[in-house]
């Protein structure tokens, strides 16, 4: 497969603007710039097209993991609770629960709620602190003293109205890292937990009024990467974390969202004359026929180079590596319709294949 790497494909351009922050896709469609000092949401041609006014923003607490819903308001994740708020920053709800423990300093959610784009859903991650007597079947987590013992985080799934709790369930986790993410027609949910020395778990849920119903699970240390639009595929990934000596290698995955077993995998060291060197940092769906992988790769004879190749979205196959007429950096922000985003060096461009 090394010789896909001879083979390359146009990315064309379709405009820029220039952004001062990170830039992600949000619900409704929208377009989120997030600073250190606040959230920006925009909508998407309009941003597009040139200087505009953001449709929302708000200027979320130091520490807080913030994504917006789609009714122009928030969902917030702070040390002790998550809550929702207006588009003009009144909180509209609040559920309270015991604090994150110490892996960030100071104690922080590790990642945002998400609001499902149905706007019915809330999918947010807290922790459980564990009371004196059961500490012997803790969790380890090395906190400043006094020294809390935690179990496993739990999934929460709320009421975006009102915050209600309508369904929970506990995750093999501890997590440095929450990763929530709706497919585009909110009827699956993909959460993924990251925890130290443990690595990912990542799964796919279906949401009723009442249940999170898993339909599936990645392999060993794979973090749900991608849904596929328009199709029911699910995309996991294991990034090489070195913790131990099977643990370097990168392979992706690819499933029926209805069928535990993988359809088709991808070795990426498949991908590499230089094993060693090579990284492979993300993966995301452009439509419903490719994937986007990013990576540090290394040509026959060179020197590692930041590299996006292109996959086929029902087999893993890699096509080619893509070509821009500029740098493209290792973010990107795939739109859904085949075209994507990618923030580099203070600008944002838009692409899609020659």
């Amino acid at each position: 497969m090394r010789e896909t790497g001879d083979i390359r494909i146009d990315a064309v351009p379709m405009g820029a603007v220039d952004v001062d922050g990170d830039v992600r896709a949000t619900a409704g469609g929208r377009i989120g710039v997030w600073t250190d000092e606040r959230v920006d949401v925009y909508e998407r041609e309009a941003f597009l097209a040139g200087p505009c006014e953001p449709v929302a923003s708000w200027a979320p607490p130091t520490g807080a993991r913030v994504e917006p819903a789609a009714d122009g308001g928030f969902v917030v994740a702070e040390p002790s609770r998550v809550r929702a708020v207006t588009a003009d920053g009144a909180t509209r709800w609040e559920l309270p629960h015991d604090p994150w423990h110490g892996g960030h300093r100071p104690p922080r959610a590790p990642g945002a709620p998400a609001p499902s784009p149905c706007g019915r859903f809330v999918a947010a991650a807290v922790p459980t602190l564990l009371p004196d007597e059961d500490r012997a079947r803790v969790i380890l987590v090395y906190d400043d003293p006094p020294r809390y013992g935690y179990g496993q985080d739990r999934l929460l799934l709320l009421d975006a109205r009102t915050g209600a709790v309508l369904a929970e369930r506990p995750v093999a986790a501890v997590s440095g890292a929450v990763d929530l993410e709706w497919r585009a027609d909110g009827e699956l949910l993909a959460a993924s937990f990251w925890t130290a020395w443990y690595s990912w778990a990542g799964y796919w849920m279906e949401p009723a009024p009442d249940a999170l119903r898993v339909l599936g699970a990645g392999g060993d240390r794979h973090q749900v990467v991608a849904f596929v639009p328009g199709s029911s595929r699910v995309v996991t990934m294991r990034r090489a974390e070195f913790m131990s000596l099977d643990d370097e290698r990168y392979d992706l995955a690819l499933y029926d969202a209805g069928d535990p077993s993988p359809r088709a995998g991808l070795d990426l060291d498949d991908l590499s004359w230089d094993t060693e060197n090579d990284e492979f940092s993300h993966v995301y769906a452009l439509d419903g026929r490719h994937l986007l992988l990013t990576a540090d790769w290394t040509p026959r004879g060179g020197r590692p180079e930041r590299t996006h190749w292109l996959l086929a979205a029902d087999t893993l196959r890699p096509l080619a590596r893509l070509r821009y007429p500029c740098g493209a950096g290792d973010r990107v922000v795939p739109l859904g319709d085949g075209t994507w985003l990618t923030p580099h060096a203070g600008r944002v461009r838009r692409w899609r294949l020659g």
